[in-house]
C-alpha cells in the first residue's frame, strides 16, 4: 500500500477553482484553502458540501497546509483525486511484480525521454523480450453507477501520447495504454467519446496499431491506495 505521509482529516468542500485550489470547512468549522494536484476538469467531483478527506502538513516551504487527497462517496467509496498518485502505486506494484499482464521484467524505469519531445511513464526491460513502453492515465469519471470512463475533459495530450504508443508499436516494441481507476464504485471502464471524441478516434488507430489496453482499479481509503485487480474495459466504437 502506498501509505498518505500524514493522516487524512475530514472536511467539506466549498469550492475548487484556479484549477489547483480548493476552499474547504474543517469539521470544527474552521474555513481553510488546499492545494488540488489535479488540472483536470474533476467533473462530478467538485460540487459544494461533498465530504473530502485532506492529508495536513507542516512543511514551513509550502504555502498551504493542507492538500486534497480523495472525495467520500455514499456507501463507503471513494475517488483519487490526485492524479500523481497512479504513477506512485503502479511504480511500486511494477517493482514488485504485481502487475499483471506487465510481469517478468528485469528493470522498471520511470519518465524515460521517447518520441517527440515525450517521457513514457515507464519502460520495462528485460533480456529476451521486447521493450515494453507503458503510459499511465489516472480515470476518475463516473456518469453511470459502475462505470468509469476517460477522459473528463478534452485532452490533446492524451491523443498526443497515444500516438507516441502507435509507433512505438510500429518499431516493433511492446506498447501498452494502462487505465488506472482512482474509484471504488466502479467495475467498468470506457471512453467518454462526447466529451472527446478526437482522443476515442485516437485510440481506436492506436489499437489497429497494435497498442494493448490494460485497466486496473485501487483500493481507496484515508489510510493509503493499493493496485486493485483488473477491470473490464468496454469499447465505444468511434464516430
Amino acid at each position: 500500500m502506498l501509505r498518505f505521509q500524514s493522516d487524512l482529516i475530514p472536511a467539506t468542500l466549498i469550492r475548487r477553482y484556479k484549477r489547483f485550489l480548493a476552499d474547504c470547512t474543517l469539521e470544527d468549522g474552521q474555513e481553510i484553502t488546499a492545494h488540488v494536484a489535479n488540472p483536470g476538469s474533476m467533473l462530478g467531483l467538485k460540487d459544494a458540501g461533498l465530504r473530502v478527506w485532506l492529508e495536513p502538513n507542516d512543511d514551513p516551504k509550502r504555502k498551504l497546509k493542507y492538500a486534497w487527497r480523495l472525495v467520500e462517496h455514499d456507501g463507503g467509496h471513494f475517488t483519487g483525486v490526485d492524479t500523481g498518485v497512479p504513477n506512485r502505486v503502479l511504480k511500486q506494484a511494477l517493482m514488485a511484480g504485481d502487475v499483471a499482464g506487465l510481469t517478468g521484467y528485469d528493470l522498471v524505469r520511470p519518465e524515460v525521454k521517447y518520441g517527440e519531445n515525450s517521457r513514457i511513464d515507464f519502460l520495462l526491460t528485460g533480456d529476451g523480450r521486447r521493450d515494453c513502453y507503458v503510459e499511465v492515465k489516472s480515470v476518475t469519471l463516473s456518469r453511470q453507477p459502475g462505470l468509469a470512463e476517460f477522459p473528463d475533459s478534452v485532452t490533446a495530450r492524451g491523443a498526443k501520447h497515444l500516438a507516441e504508443l502507435s509507433r512505438m508499436a510500429a518499431q516493433g516494441h511492446r506498447a501498452v495504454m494502462l487505465y488506472l481507476v482512482q474509484r471504488t464504485d466502479c467495475t467498468r471502464v470506457t471512453l467518454a467519446g462526447d466529451i472527446d471524441p478526437t482522443y476515442l478516434r485516437a485510440f481506436h488507430a492506436a489499437r489497429q496499431a497494435g497498442v494493448d489496453v490494460l485497466c486496473f482499479g485501487c483500493d481507496l481509503s484515508p489510510e493509503g491506495v493499493s493496485l486493485a485487480g483488473a477491470l473490464e474495459f468496454e469499447v465505444q466504437m468511434a464516430t
